[in-house]
């Protein structure tokens, strides 16, 4: 190897292999057919809008139109051709973003209607040396009214040497003056089975082991976006550091949890068994996996299983799947039944909302799968109804003891302050309105039955309704619940704990001790300050276990029987 290729620069993969031609697309073969016809038939658009997700091509698109209109051939004597030789003077420098001709503007950074009045100031000018002037402006639907309003007439009527060539992200946003000036082209979500192939070329080209699974959790972490597998990959290679590539090296990398384990975990929960499930959600954390994550493998896998019941025959549809994993779905598919999966999808979806708001992650997602598997031996509202019109129980009866018959629900004690009010939210499982009334309330006026306050940015719609509507029925006595204006407010209780910790804190780094400390050792800080009986979070209440009265749930659930 030579000097100059020891020092060369490492270009990333996504730049490495961004294609040069149309036929270097992938997954655009409506788009690519569509184009290269145009430019054949001489039938040119004046102005190019493409839309689609990140990373399928849009600005890639958009330099390789600039190619195939400006190309010479070899020879310097060929016209526009969708298939650009890549050697000529103006390929080359498209290629290497330094055509005089082609002006690249960034939207998102470049709003203004000043910055579009100096394009149409330009547009008027011929090409140096191209055949045509092409204005590629990336994020269109960042631009201003003004900006669009200023483009408007010069994309209506534009030079016979200048086109126009648009990229978004949010086809949306851009006004419909402006789209029905324009060609449009709609660059597809790329589809697993075509990512997987792509990216096995790419691995191979670049001398890379890498276990089929491995790929696999790639592509669906890409979600059909090409520059983002390029990206993963790129990020798993040098993760791996030329030891061998696997699918346990690919989770870890991303915090992801194991196909087979996510199937595993969700037949425990379908069959009622909580505890187990427990286990194995505690073994996929201790391995690394997010507990967000876990939760969002569930949904996915949950949607999967739904599809494939629904729609058995399109069973790869959405992502790359093994044909283990193939397998496996198929039985947990036909042992469970629609409505039992469209409920384990609700309560997944409502617990992943709950978890980006709970304090510790973790103990919210163990609040969920337990709320799954118990949830998993009751019937079905279809089966309700049936039972009901036969006069037949809903499920038949389990070998368990008897349940006592229930008592009358006691009435609450009247909470003595707000703290106390927001620990009965909590108490009574309403820890969504508990973090609410924690986090988005300043309180204005406190008494037993009379709670006024201010609304924080995040307190939802109908947040007094709910409020009186609870405390009514828990205290037995009526509740003025109001939403008031003004600056009298005190702080939530969750600014007041920060604020407490703060004090906490500068005072642990005023004392004498700590302050020596940092004096003998330059450059050290306070990390934390944790107190050694530590005070009770205001407005919390301690956990309580399950209060559901259900059979064992280790018995066969309601909705039919799981493989073994």
């Amino acid at each position: 190897m030579n000097g100059s290729s020891e020092t060369r620069p490492y270009r990333v993969l996504a730049r490495t292999y961004r294609p040069s031609r149309f036929a270097d697309l992938v997954g655009q073969e409506a788009t690519v057919r569509t184009l290269a016809n145009a430019i054949v038939s001489g039938r040119l658009a004046h102005a190019f809008i493409l839309t689609g997700i990140r990373g399928v091509g849009k600005t890639t698109t958009a330099r390789i139109i600039a190619r195939a209109l400006n190309c010479v051939g070899a020879d310097g004597t060929g016209g526009p051709t969708p298939d650009p030789c890549g050697s000529c003077d103006h390929c080359i420098a498209i290629g290497e973003d330094r055509h005089v001709d082609v002006i690249e503007m960034d939207a998102a950074s470049r709003t203004g209607v000043d910055d579009i009045r100096e394009l149409i100031e330009g547009v008027r000018y011929r090409p140096v040396s191209a055949r045509f002037k092409i204005y590629i402006i990336d994020e269109v639907h960042m631009l201003s009214r003004n900006a669009f309003n200023a483009l408007l007439k010069t994309l209506e009527e534009p030079p016979e040497h200048v086109k126009f060539v648009f990229a978004t992200t949010e086809i949306r946003k851009v006004p419909v003056t402006v789209l029905s000036r324009c060609q449009r082209f709609d660059l597809r979500r790329v589809d697993g089975e075509t990512l997987f192939s792509h990216l096995q070329g790419i691995a191979g080209r670049e001398g890379v082991e890498i276990a089929e699974d491995a790929m696999r959790q790639i592509v669906r972490a890409a979600e059909g976006s090409v520059r983002d597998a390029l990206s993963l990959l790129d990020q798993t290679i040098a993760h791996a550091a030329g030891a061998a590539i696997d699918g346990d090296r690919v989770r870890e990398m991303l915090g992801l949890a194991d196909r087979l384990q996510t199937a595993d975990l969700l037949e425990a929960l379908m069959r009622g068994r909580a505890a187990p499930a427990l286990g194995l959600f505690d073994s996929l954390h201790e391995a690394g996996a997010d507990p967000i994550a876990v939760l969002q493998d569930l949904l996915e896998f949950t949607h999967w299983l739904t599809r494939l019941k629904a729609a058995p025959e399109d069973a790869r549809a959405g992502g790359a799947v093994s044909d283990i994993e193939l397998e496996r779905g198929r039985a947990l598919a036909a042992a469970l039944s629609i409505p039992v999966l469209t409920r384990c999808w609700q309560i997944l979806l409502k617990g992943v909302s709950e978890t980006h708001m709970a304090v510790d992650p973790r103990q919210a997602v163990e609040m969920v799968l337990i709320r799954l598997a118990y949830a998993a031996d009751l019937p079905t509202p279809g089966e309700i109804v049936q039972a009901v019109e036969s006069g037949e129980p809903a499920a038949p009866p389990q070998p368990a003891p008897p349940s006592p018959a229930p008592a009358p629900e006691a009435t609450q004690p009247m909470p003595e302050n707000f703290e106390a009010l927001v620990a009965l939210f909590r108490s009574r499982k309403e820890m969504v309105l508990g973090a609410h009334l924690a986090n988005d309330v300043g309180l204005v006026d406190y008494a037993p039955g009379r709670l006024r306050y201010r609304r924080g940015q995040h307190a939802p719609d109908g947040l007094e309704n709910r409020l009186r509507r609870m405390l009514d029925e828990w205290t037995g006595r009526r509740w003025s619940v109001e939403a008031v204006d003004g600056d009298d407010a005190a702080p939530s209780l969750r600014q007041q704990r920060e604020e407490r910790e703060a004090a906490e804190r500068q005072q642990a780094i005023d004392h004498p001790a700590v302050r020596a400390a940092l004096e003998t050792f330059p450059g050290a800080t306070v990390e934390a300050v944790r107190s050694v009986t530590p005070a009770p979070i205001l407005g919390e209440a301690p956990q309580e276990p399950p209060t559901d009265t259900e059979d064992d749930p280790e018995a066969k659930s309601a909705h039919g029987e799981l493989p073994p």
